[in-house]
């Protein structure tokens, strides 16, 4: 645990981490002692993790070299109300050894519960804590009042797994996540700033003033080359240009599918969204190296063209059942997180609604009001008071168009691009100094010796079968969304 206070706390912070955290100071002196401690070393993990008040087991699932537990963790719904109802919010636990140093993962979204392993997890070799968020089915209070799905609760989320576990796992922690869980990982750090090591956050966007978003419209006037641009703009302007043809695929789809669309109002509106997307879900999850697999749009016929926006984009993201799982995320950004907004200059005159705001991919029925200073907050305390933490970002991923930045403040901690990387990138494809240096920063905060801190290199080998390069926690149904 880190030794320097970064940053006072605020009152309702205090307030919700000892109405919520606390427990009989009895009993935790008891469980101190060298009796107690001696026990529990000898006691098998899962009864550990299950001795903790409010864990149950939901399944335990094999794998070689681990420990796999999938759980449910009792949580209130609103910290700075603890007694006001609670919800069983899931989350996972990649045991190896309580000897090693254990990374704390979330993705943003849901929970998958098949094992894999955070590339940090991988560096250091430890554990893995996977937390599903709030308000994600099934960890989704009942009712559901969504003022309480925010940053400051979701990091209290995280703060009270941590102070659990931490009892079991006692040696360093660092914590990480790509996309909406590198944003995750970054305002649990700002709100919790004593609780980690360190911080690992992959392709975390920073939409600090929601209604300037000319950095977006920058990245796309520049990234890959222009044949490759040409080739994606022209085919999004001909899905426009043939709106009649390919709305009539697009009816048949959704009749055959029982899609409807009464979130975004109109079966009009979810397909131009969908198009709208396009060129950016091509950057996104894919890059330069395929532009040449993208059809030539003046010779493509109306099947082709509906296909290729299909593959890229996805014409079931703003159908309801493609954005009810998708709820929660909406939701925040439409009141704190803020969400992007690009001209497309080459779709003038065809774009009948432009880049739709979040809002209007949440039911109605839910109230929203945005907070501009959410992530003004964040942004400034991260210039200010970084410590020991690492953002990573891709070359040709849009979400990296509006980055965090560091100021005189920060110590310890580091912005690095890999070139020509998508929206996947990671510590693996940065350029060799970098590469070098975050994979020695990563293993010195986690604790781990100083030979293996010179070496550079992951402590663990890679597995197939554990080690993703896509986070599967969320499903990519595409849709514009980190």
């Amino acid at each position: 645990m880190r030794k320097s206070l970064r940053g006072l706390v605020s009152l309702a912070v205090l307030i919700g981490t000892v109405g919520t955290a606390g427990v009989a100071t009895a009993a935790d002196t008891e469980a101190n002692s060298p009796t107690a401690v001696a026990d529990s070393q000898s006691t098998d993990i899962k009864d550990r993790i299950l001795a903790i008040p409010g864990m149950s087991l939901i399944e335990e699932k094999p794998y070689a070299g681990y420990r796999y537990f999938v759980l449910d963790y009792v949580q209130p719904i609103d910290h700075k109300r603890p007694w006001a109802g609670t919800f069983k919010q899931r989350l996972s636990v990649l045991h190896k050894d309580t000897s090693r140093p254990t990374v704390f993962r979330t993705s943003g979204y849901g929970l998958s519960t098949t094992p894999s392993r955070a590339e940090p997890t991988r560096i250091i070799d430890g554990n893995q804590i996977s937390m599903e968020y709030r308000f994600f089915t099934p960890s989704r209070p009942q009712p559901a009042d969504w003022s309480k799905l925010d940053i400051w609760q979701a990091a209290t989320d995280q703060h009270r797994i941590y102070t659990a576990l931490k009892k079991i796992y006692e040696e360093n922690w660092l914590s990480t996540g790509g996309s909406k869980g590198g944003m995750t990982a970054t305002y649990y750090e700002r709100f919790y700033p004593r609780d980690m090591d360190g911080v690992v956050a992959y392709v975390a966007p920073n939409d600090v003033v929601n209604k300037e978003d000319s950095a977006y419209d920058r990245f796309f006037e520049n990234v890959g080359t222009k044949d490759c641009r040409d080739r994606l703009n022209n085919m999004q302007r001909e899905a426009l240009v043939r709106r009649e043809p390919l709305q009539k695929k697009y009816k048949e789809w959704a009749e055959a599918e029982g899609a409807t669309f009464n979130t975004v109002g109109s079966l009009d509106k979810a397909w131009e969204a969908v198009v709208l997307d396009f060129v950016w879900g091509f950057w996104q999850y894919y890059g330069q190296d395929v532009c040449d697999q993208i059809p030539d749009a003046a010779t493509a016929s109306d099947d082709t063209v509906y296909e290729t926006i299909d593959a890229y984009s996805g014409w079931a993201a703003y159908a309801d059942q493609g954005l009810d799982y998708y709820t929660p995320y909406y939701y925040q950004a439409a009141t704190q997180l803020g969400s992007p907004s690009i001209k497309q200059p080459h779709l003038a005159g065809l774009s009948r609604y432009g880049y739709q705001p979040a809002s209007s991919f949440v039911p109605k029925s839910i109230p929203m009001k945005f907070q501009p200073q959410a992530m003004r907050d964040v942004d400034n305390w991260v210039r200010k008071n970084a410590n020991r933490m690492l953002f990573v970002y891709g070359g040709n991923d849009p979400w990296g168009a509006e980055p965090f930045h560091l100021g005189k403040g920060a110590r310890d901690s580091y912005v690095y691009t890999a070139p020509g990387a998508n929206h996947g990138a990671n510590v693996a494809g940065l350029v060799d100094a970098e590469r070098e240096n975050a994979t020695a920063r990563i293993l010195a905060w986690a604790g781990v010796p100083a030979p293996a801190v010179d070496a550079a290199q992951p402590l663990a080998r890679f597995d197939a079968r554990l080690d993703k390069t896509v986070d599967e926690d969320v499903t990519r149904e595409h849709g514009l969304r980190p």
